[in-house]
C-alpha cells in the first residue's frame, strides 16, 4: 500500500545522466579537441587522470557539497589538477575541456523510462509529492524546467534556494511540514544510499532504495523496500 506522501530526489533517480550515451567519449571527444597535439594513448592517459582525480574528490562530503554548487568551477579545477602530471597548466584550457564536456553530456540527460508515467499516477492517485534535490539553483530549475516537472510537486526543496541538502535532517523534515504529513506517512524514494535510506530512516521515514545498478548496500542500514527503477514503486 502506497503512503500518504512522497518525497522524490532528482538526479538518478527521476532522470538520467548517462543513460544512453558514452562518457569516455564525451571526455575523448573534449580532450581532443583541445589537446590535438596529442595521439590516443597520451588522451587515454589524460581521461584516465580526469578519473581518478574525480574519484579522489567527489568522494569527500564536504568537497562534494562545495562541488555541486558550482559544477562548472568544480569540474573545471579536477581537470586542472589531471593535467599537472602532463605539465599542462592552463585554467582556460581546463574550463573549455569542461564545457564541451558538459555540453555533450547534457544531451543525454533524460527522463527514466516510465519516471514521469510514474509520478503523473502517483499524483493523480491522491499522493503529496515534494522533490528533494541537491546542487544548485539555476543548474537543478533547469532541468525541473526542460522535463515539466514542477506541476507535479507539492512542494520542491533545492539545496541552493533552501539553504541546506541531503542528509541534513533540516531538509526531510521541512518538507514533511510542507507537506503536512508525518513521518510515519511519507516515504523517501531515490538512489544514494546516505541521502535517500541512512539518513531519512534515521529520522523514522521509511525509504525506498532506487538500485539501478545492482549494486550492494554500502552499508548495515536497510532501506523499507528496494527497486530497480522509479516505475516499480506503483506495485509496493
Amino acid at each position: 500500500m502506497l503512503p500518504k506522501a512522497m518525497l522524490l530526489d532528482l538526479d538518478d533517480t527521476i532522470i538520467s545522466h548517462d543513460q544512453g550515451i558514452d562518457l569516455q567519449l564525451s571526455w575523448t571527444k573534449a580532450c581532443r579537441t583541445h589537446l590535438p597535439d596529442y595521439d590516443d594513448t597520451r588522451i587515454e592517459e589524460v581521461i584516465r587522470s580526469i578519473r581518478e582525480q574525480a574519484r579522489w574528490y567527489w568522494s569527500d562530503p564536504e568537497r562534494h557539497r562545495i562541488g555541486r554548487m558550482d559544477l562548472d568551477r568544480a569540474r573545471a579545477n579536477i581537470i586542472s589538477v589531471a593535467l599537472e602530471p602532463f605539465n599542462v597548466h592552463d585554467p582556460k584550457l581546463s574550463e573549455r575541456i569542461a564545457v564541451d564536456y558538459d555540453i555533450d553530456r547534457n544531451k543525454a540527460v533524460c527522463p527514466f523510462p516510465g519516471a514521469i508515467e510514474t509520478i503523473a499516477h502517483l499524483r493523480s492517485a491522491g499522493t503529496k509529492l515534494a522533490l528533494l534535490t541537491n546542487g544548485a539553483s539555476a543548474a537543478q530549475r533547469a532541468k525541473i524546467e526542460r522535463f515539466q516537472l514542477a506541476p507535479y510537486f507539492d512542494c520542491i526543496l533545492i539545496e541552493g534556494e533552501f539553504g541546506a541538502g541531503k542528509p541534513d535532517p533540516s531538509v526531510y523534515l521541512h518538507a514533511l511540514e510542507q507537506l503536512s504529513v508525518t513521518k510515519e506517512e511519507a516515504w523517501m524514494v531515490g538512489d544514494n544510499y546516505i541521502w535517500e535510506v541512512v539518513a531519512p530512516q534515521s529520522l523514522g521515514i521509511r525509504s525506498i532504495w532506487v538500485n539501478h545498478k545492482g549494486i550492494e548496500p554500502p552499508t548495515s542500514v536497510i532501506p523499507y523496500r528496494t527497486v530497480r527503477t522509479l516505475s516499480e514503486i506503483q506495485s509496493l
